[in-house]
């Protein structure tokens, strides 16, 4: 690991101890639909949607026999709820027809579900089956280059910058504390730089001009 993620990480565990999801899940089914809800959504708006969703649509058979209208109006107050309602249809048909109503395990088994991206099959593996996995949103993806760990103009080349310079066994950690910082400091928009625990390693708050400097709140 490179001297600068080591410094970074030992200060964000300090800074964010409870770092971990948020989301409510009580079986690989449920992290999987909830992680496929959460693009473009918070957690809460997800939290809020899932406990009637999982009562109604319990298992993947159920899911896949779900009524699309009926699907959408139950997530319609997450972001890109059409899209998704039938993303969650299409890919617990998946689930029932090729694994039994199970979620595999492999990325690659992942990534051939509808709806599941690079992110959703990192989170799943690592937050679900506790493999290595480092899930790239747009906070990590934020943070990552404002720090300096890497200089990537996409999530997936963000990824594949932090797996180089990060140990696999941190990779998830990795993943749940640059989104905490990204949500609680790093903002997209006025991040507080002033109160920020890594100045001293950030490579955005070094090239700000003394006059451009978040002030202090």
């Amino acid at each position: 690991m490179s001297r600068q993620a080591e410094a970074i990480l030992k200060l964000l565990r300090q800074e964010y101890p409870q770092a971990g999801t948020q989301l409510k899940y009580r079986n690989m089914f449920q992290l999987l639909v909830a992680v496929i809800l959460s693009a473009q959504s918070t957690d809460q708006q997800v939290n809020r949607v899932t406990p009637p969703l999982f009562a109604r649509y319990p298992d993947a058979y159920a899911m896949a026999e779900a009524d699309i209208d009926q699907l959408e109006e139950m997530i319609k107050s997450v972001g890109l709820y059409h899209s998704k309602a039938r993303h969650l249809k299409n890919m617990a048909q998946i689930l029932v027809d090729k694994y039994e109503g199970r979620v595999p395990e492999t990325f690659k088994q992942l990534m051939e579900l509808p709806g599941v991206g690079r992110k959703t099959a990192n989170v799943v593996i690592a937050v679900g089956f506790g493999g290595p996995g480092l899930g790239v949103d747009t906070h990590v993806h934020r943070v990552a280059n404002r720090l300096g760990l890497v200089n990537a103009r996409n999530r997936d080349s963000t990824e594949k910058q932090l797996k180089e310079i990060i140990k696999p066994e941190d990779w998830n950690q990795t993943h749940h504390l640059l989104i905490w910082h990204g949500r609680q400091g790093c903002k997209a928009r006025k991040p507080e730089c002033q109160r920020c625990v890594l100045k001293k390693h950030c490579q955005y708050f070094k090239q700000l001009p003394p006059a451009s400097t978040p002030a202090k709140t």
